[in-house]
């Protein structure tokens, strides 16, 4: 169970401590309900919440059964990572137009046409598709309620954990300032993320005094510093500053012990040969005030950035997260492998620095079709946990 006093354990202190980035499979039934309810057809708001419950409480004991110390809600409730948030900010409305595809995605889809169509047509069954969005009004945070039945179904499903099942903290996954629509309200467009910013505080700053940790999702970062073709590089890592500065104003005075920032890439499975090398982001990333930096490893383009901890510093009392299952592949890692990388990151940056986790969400975005089999998620996670059980053995000899 968690601490009594609610306070994070963030560090490997006399073992890996093994976690994930937050997403999991939602269960058939509650994706009908949730596909109705978001086309704005009426359903029964009792039988909705009470399947919502059920399933957070369901998916936290198979995460402490497959050994996951750092467990979350795998957001059961949420249509996707991000798009939850428009129910949540006054402000905003759809539009007509198409939303803008992240300039990585850009990238990806005009080198290979081919493939992008077959794999995008397979596996994009959602409940919400994604639409464009614009900001036209005052942005306020409305999601008090909806954030209060997050808090209270992840606190159930831990306190109903069997005494044999332990988990070392919670985290509860929020989106970053960014990505939601066009600016159509105010008068420049940093006065639009700073009142996003602002508005996100609240939710960030309930997280925590809930006693969870609050866990930033952040692919922007990364969006940002690709840029659209042609971008200026330098201009990149400008927007790019701004933004960090943006993020830790919104994060202003909450302990960085109880924040990890998740950044990733935003397709899954794909030739990846537009992904932004790691070591062009680490540094911005570092400079946002988290405790700890969950990344991807797992994918076969990055698997190698291990190096860049040989010449990069990581700051005293940060934590690394490096993904070492995949999320986009029903592969399942040998625990070997995992307790390699582990030992290559722990050999860099200090053996209770290293967190194992997972590259990214195994449902980002609420699927009937999610691209790794939930049976397949719960042995990578099993994997996750031997590979941490097997590194302990050999870094605590």
């Amino acid at each position: 169970m968690a601490d009594e006093n609610g306070t994070p354990v963030k560090t490997s202190t006399d073992r890996i401590l093994t976690t994930h980035v937050g997403s999991l499979a939602r269960p058939h039934p509650l994706l009908e309900m949730m596909r109705h309810r978001f086309r704005g057809e009426t359903i029964d708001e009792a039988a909705f919440d009470s399947a919502v419950s059920d399933a957070v409480t369901e998916t936290v004991r198979h995460q402490a059964e497959t050994g996951i110390d750092v467990v979350a809600d795998g957001e059961m409730g949420k249509p996707s990572f991000f798009t939850y948030v428009t129910d949540r900010l006054a402000g905003f409305s759809a539009t007509d137009g198409e939303k803008v595809l992240p300039p990585s995605w850009r990238l990806e889809l005009d080198a290979y046409p081919g493939y992008y169509e077959q794999y995008l047509g397979k596996y994009d069954e959602v409940v919400v598709e994604l639409r464009a969005m614009a900001c036209v009004g005052p942005v306020a945070y409305v999601g008090h309620d909806a954030l209060a039945t997050d808090i209270a179904n992840l606190r159930a499903a831990i306190d109903s954990l069997p005494d044999e099942l332990e988990v070392t903290e919670a985290f509860m996954p929020s989106t970053s300032p960014r990505g939601f629509g066009v600016n159509t309200h105010y008068g420049s467009d940093d006065e639009y993320l700073e009142a996003v910013a602002e508005a996100l505080r609240e939710e960030y700053v309930a997280i925590v005094d809930a006693g969870f940790v609050l866990q930033v999702d952040d692919p922007w970062l990364i969006e940002i510093l690709t840029g659209a073709p042609g971008a200026d590089p330098t201009t990149c890592r400008h927007e790019a500053d701004r933004h960090v500065e943006i993020l830790n104003h919104a994060l202003r005075g909450i302990p960085t012990d109880k924040i990890r920032l998740h950044t990733c890439y935003g397709l899954n499975h794909g030739p990846r040969t537009h992904d932004l090398p790691m070591d062009a982001v680490a540094p911005h990333m570092l400079r946002i005030d988290a405790g700890a930096y969950s990344f991807e490893v797992a994918n076969p383009r990055h698997m190698h950035e291990w190096r860049l901890w040989d010449d990069l510093d990581l700051p005293d009392g940060k934590v690394l997260i490096p993904g070492l299952i995949g999320h986009a592949t029903n592969y399942v890692e040998h625990p070997e492998l995992v307790a390699d990388f582990i030992e290559l990151y722990a050999g860099r940056v200090g053996k209770e620095n290293v967190i194992a986790g997972a590259d990214c969400g195994f449902s980002s975005r609420a699927s009937f079709r999610p691209e790794v089999h939930p049976d397949v998620v719960w042995e990578k996670f099993r994997a996750l946990a031997e590979g941490a059980r097997i590194a302990t053995e050999r870094l605590w000899k």
